[in-house]
């Protein structure tokens, strides 16, 4: 069963405090992971990290494949 405190709204300075974690690099990656799955996060702040996450690696996939895709063609052109 879910805290009460969970269920309480985020407030603008803690969505700030919030995007502002999640422009430094790597450590944004953690605290994603943290508000995701921590016990204690607010649940509309668990829901955006699990979204943030989901398009984490959406954008990772597509970067993979387009590194592929041109990393053949270079090797097809100097091969």
């Amino acid at each position: 069963m879910e805290n009460s405190t969970n269920q309480v709204p985020v407030k603008v300075g803690e969505w700030v405090l919030t995007f502002l974690i999640v422009s430094i690099p790597i450590v944004n990656l953690v605290m994603l992971f943290v508000w995701a799955f921590g016990n204690n996060t607010n649940t509309s702040k668990a829901n955006w990290a699990k979204a943030g996450l989901l398009w984490m690696a959406i954008i990772a996939v597509i970067y993979i494949f387009i590194a592929l895709v041109f990393g053949a063609s270079l090797y097809s052109v100097y091969s």
